[in-house]
């Protein structure tokens, strides 16, 4: 497979006077969308890993940057603000290796691994050539940037495949416990190294954010236990958990390396599929596969954004399909990028020049939603109505399960209209939160006396409850008999409209009639005097009813 972003030599100089009066001309009123950068023209990009800034302003036009890393948190050496006129670029420097394959190779330190694992790792893969084309053309979109790091903090380049073994390079990938993204990084783990997790975005899935995360983690457990193989052991199974094992060996005067430590099999197997990925990429020759051809090169470039924008938005200005421009923004849960939440978005190297092409001539609103925070508790037909919004969408888009309602303070994404147009706030996108609760009708509370041959599975079907609330009510087993006369407790909903006498009555008679007469429901004559927590009896054949309290009900009963 042949890179889409193979500069051509020769042409090595650009200057940024040319690109502002190539914007400033874009500028000047609507135009059609630009077209991707074409061969000749992706010369004009940086070799470094560069930055372009967004703005649909008139007077603003977007510059190329030289500007180091796009996330200043990544440690990225601070070069040239911008480029100078007449400022040449050189793709062939001396030290630089065309082949991203063979600057990965070049990195390799750690000592090599030889048992049966690493041979059953081999197999597997070599089994599958499928998949291992899949994967590596997948991770050739990230491993410029991964390799990158890893060489900027002096680390072996083996780090740069763990990808590779954690999720097949997959920035959606989501394990059975939790873990997220192409580092698979659990919200715990995650919060700890700043990965934000909210309604609007999941950092752990953010490819700048997380492999900035994951080298810190393994620097970070590297420098605890002062080797690379119990620190991948760490990463997998728990920094805990290796120093745990360590300690039970040095209690019985055991060896504490990697190979003699007691651990579960899918640590144990960690390390030689990590050494399996390595020996591939070494000679992928020899286990039947081959390996795309990967330019060393940036595949993407940031772009700072100062303005929400929505994602479809974004990717028809850049020129690529929705799915495409996901595959480089996966952190994003909505259907809109905010930026005071995520200000800057990644693109494929050819489509970021046309981006800014295309949004310096854009006319008109580049969002077409924003926050709302929920003022009372209510039910999202009511929170829809509220906002000028179909409930059926309102509910998609917010994920919100049926018979829920939505609390108080909750954040929902909602149209953006005359009274809310604004950016959202910082404050929101770092910590926006959605809570829910049962949508739970009032209960009262029904004394009743068992009838002859009762027992918690009949009263249960006769009041359309379960046979596990009866028992809870009554504190009993869920299997019990009562005895005849027998005091119980059920607790039903409160009908829309009150009940006739007549009807309630009708009702007792013909619940009677199933329990052989023993079992009465008479209405409930109201008391002037009576408040919230005061209880209304009938004297009706010894039928009380009763208004529960609702925290107490709602607690005991499972919808």
């Amino acid at each position: 497979m042949t890179s889409p972003h193979t500069p051509r030599r020769g042409l090595q100089a650009l200057s940024t006077l040319a690109l502002a009066a190539l914007l400033a001309a874009c500028a000047s009123g609507p135009a059609p969308l630009a077209e991707t950068a074409k061969p000749s023209e992706r010369n004009a990009l940086p070799r470094s890993f560069g930055s372009l800034a967004m703005s649909n302003t008139p007077e603003a036009s977007p510059l190329l940057s030289a500007a180091a890393s796009p996330d200043e948190t990544l440690g990225a050496p601070e070069l040239e603000d911008s480029l100078r006129p007449g400022m040449k670029i050189d793709l062939d420097a001396p030290t630089a290796r065309n082949d991203l394959w063979d600057r990965l190779r070049a990195g390799f330190q750690l000592e090599d691994l030889e048992n049966e694992g690493v041979r059953r790792a081999e197999a597997w893969y070599s089994a599958r050539p499928d998949y291992v084309q899949r994967m590596t053309e997948r991770g050739s979109r990230y491993l410029f940037h991964i390799i990158e790091e890893v060489e900027k903090r002096g680390m072996p380049a083996e780090l740069a495949l763990l990808p590779f073994t954690e999720s097949a390079f997959n920035p959606q990938a989501m394990s059975t416990a939790k873990a997220s993204g192409m580092w698979q990084f659990v919200p715990a783990t995650g919060r700890d190294f700043s990965l934000k997790q909210n309604i609007f975005r999941d950092d752990r899935r953010d490819v700048l954010a997380s492999t900035r995360a994951a080298l810190d983690y393994l620097g970070r457990l590297h420098k605890m236990f002062g080797d690379w193989r119990l620190a991948l052991a760490a990463y997998n199974w728990g920094q805990g958990n290796v120093q745990k094992a360590i300690a039970r060996n040095q209690k019985a005067g055991l060896p504490t390396d990697y190979e003699s430590l007691r651990m579960p099999e899918e640590t144990r197997y960690y390390i030689p599929k990590l050494q399996a990925v390595k020996n591939i990429v070494q000679n992928p020759e020899k286990f039947g596969l081959s390996l795309p051809p990967v330019e060393n090169h940036p595949y993407f470039l940031s772009v700072r954004i100062d303005r929400d924008i929505d994602l479809d938005t974004a990717a028809r200005l850049a020129g690529i399909t929705l799915e495409k421009f996901k595959q480089f923004n996966p952190q994003m849960n909505k259907p809109v990028m905010l930026a005071a939440g995520s200000n800057q978005l990644l693109l494929p190297y050819d489509n970021a020049k046309a981006f800014a092409l295309n949004l310096s001539a854009h006319r008109g609103p580049l969002a077409s939603w924003t926050a709302w925070v929920v003022p009372k508790t209510m039910h999202p037909s009511v929170a829809a109505k509220q906002v000028g919004m179909d409930e059926d969408q309102l509910r998609e888009v917010n994920k919100i399960p049926p018979r829920m309602l939505v609390k108080q303070g909750s954040t929902l994404l909602v149209p953006r209209s005359a009274k809310r147009s604004e950016d959202v706030s910082s404050h929101l996108a770092d910590n926006a939160s959605i809570s829910l609760a049962p949508d739970v009708p009032p209960l009262r509370k029904l004394k009743i006396k068992a009838g002859r041959h009762d027992s918690v599975t009949t009263v249960a079907a006769r009041y359309g409850v379960s046979p596990a609330q009866v028992a809870q009510w009554n504190k009993v087993a869920s299997g019990a008999k009562f005895k005849p006369g027998q005091a119980l407790a059920v607790y039903v909903p409160n009908k829309p409209a009150a009940r006739s006498s007549t009807q309630l009555a009708a009702k007792s008679g013909k619940a009677g009639a199933s329990s052989k007469g023993s079992t009465r429901v008479a209405s409930a004559k109201s008391s002037s005097k009576s408040n919230s927590s005061t209880k209304t009896h009938s004297k009706s054949r010894g039928v009380t009813v009763a208004a529960a309290p609702e925290t107490a009900v709602r607690a005991s009963i499972k919808r």
